[in-house]
This record gives C-alpha cells, structure tokens and sequence, in this order.
C-alpha cells in the first residue's frame, strides 16, 4: 500500500502542479471540513475531491475506494455509539438488547451525521494530498516556510524508515507463514512476539549504522534537501481560491439547515 501511494503520488497526472497550490486546497479543504456545522459542505468536499482525485489525477476507482473504505469503517463505527449515547429529542430509532431499550435521538442522529460527513470529507482532502504530492515536494514546501529543520530532519528520516522496517516486517511475517506460524491462535501470538522482538534488534542496530554512516559523512547536524523549483501559475490559484470559496459558501448557507 505504502509504494502504491508513493507511486501515485510520483506518477498522477498532477504531479506538474505547483505543490504549494495542491496543500492549499487539501489544507483549506479540511479546514473548512472540520469547522463546518453540517454534513452539506463536508459531503460536498468529499465529492467534489473524489471527481479530482479519479478524474482529473486519475488515481485508479478501485484503489482508491479501498483507501477509502478504512477510515469510513472506524467513522461507523464511532458514529454509532455516538448516535445512541449522545443527545435528546424525538427518538427515530430504537431497539431492545439483553432487557436494555436502545435509541437514537435527534440530536444524536444529527451529531453521527456529521461526524461521518467531516471524517468522509477530510479523508478525501487528505487522500488528495497524499496521492497528488510526493513527500520530498512536502518538505521542500515546509522548509521554505521557515519550518525548524530539526522537525524536517526527524520527519524525512521517520519517513525513510518507515518504509524500510514494513518491508523487513513483511518479509519477517512471509517467512513465518511458510513454516506455519500461523497455524493456530497460539502460535500467531509467537511469532508476533517474535516479530516485534526482531523488529526492535533491527532498529536498534539500524540506527546505529545510520549514526557510523552519517560520521562517516561528516554530518555537521544538517541535512542537505533540494528546493523542488516549480512554478506556481496565478490561474491555478485562482481556480483552487474559488473552488474554497464555493465550498465555504455552501458551509455558510447551509449552517442552520438540519437533516431531523
């Protein structure tokens, strides 16, 4: 999954638009996501950056569907408890579980609503980015915006290893299918345990080596990254400034509109 989002991300066919101009309409379009009082404009984001992404970038339907479909999961999941402990009002729905009576209220149904429409929405901006903007562009865009370059140096090498121990954990995990480590629930649970105890000797002994190699180097306590030079047109900001406009506006109109 990780080299499919870096592959996307390197190969979409936006990938020559000024990244500048793509975080300013994923940020913008979170934040006005996560401040909106109804469903209207988050599901109006989450549409619109859905046509974008498959449309316009064309990030392959299935893909990105599955993408979608882990964090739509969890906000289920959470919108449901939410709609049956929170709020009051009209019931709209109710049931009977082991003797206990069960309902979802106005006010409940409200606050699910919205919760699936801000998670969907941000998810959406958020995808957009992450498979729009590859992540050297990212710091290249977050150091020019004076951020500390002790933050940017412990990110890119988060980000490099990342990679590098999933592929040792799933190399780890292929061998101990093959000698049937999964067999049963209790030798699952060994060979977890032994994966994480490997996992942790290899990045201990990992980041050692990257300390030798760095000296070796001489590291001076900076590290060098490239400014990706890439020209930021006025019509594309324009397009992205209206595009937040028109979902701004839909948040404003419609912020005494209720679904119940």
């Amino acid at each position: 999954m990780h080299t499919l989002l870096d592959d996307y991300a390197q190969c979409n066919a936006l990938k020559d638009v000024s990244p500048k101009v793509k975080l300013l309409l994923g940020l913008g379009s979170i934040l006005i996501c996560i401040s909106s009082s109804t469903p209207a404009a988050p599901l109006f984001v989450a549409v619109s950056m859905s046509v974008i992404i498959v449309g316009i970038a064309r990030v392959p339907v299935r893909f990105y569907a599955k993408l979608l479909l882990i964090p739509l999961s969890f906000a289920l999941l959470s919108s449901a408890v939410v709609a049956f402990m929170h709020g009051t009002g009209t019931p709209v729905f109710s049931l009977s579980v082991l003797g206990l009576d069960l309902s979802v209220r106005d006010d409940g149904a409200r606050l699910a609503a919205l919760l699936i429409a801000r998670t969907l929405g941000g998810m959406c901006s958020l995808f957009f980015i992450a498979l729009t903007t590859p992540m050297i562009e990212i710091f290249s865009v977050l150091k020019s915006i004076r951020v500390p370059e002790v933050l940017l140096e412990l990110s890119m090498m988060i980000y490099r290893y990342i990679f590098v121990f999933l592929d040792q954990a799933a190399m780890i995990h292929n061998a101990q299918t093959m000698r049937l480590g999964d067999s049963s629930l209790r030798t699952s649970v060994n060979s977890f345990a032994m994966l994480c105890s490997v996992l942790f000797l290899q990045a201990w002994e990992q980041g050692e080596r990257l300390i030798v190699a760095m000296d070796a180097r001489c590291y001076d306590g900076r590290l060098d990254l490239l400014h990706q030079s890439s020209r930021t047109s006025a019509r594309s900001v324009m397009i992205v400034l209206a595009y937040l406009s028109v979902a701004l506006a839909v948040a404003v109109l419609t912020r005494e509109y209720q679904l119940l």
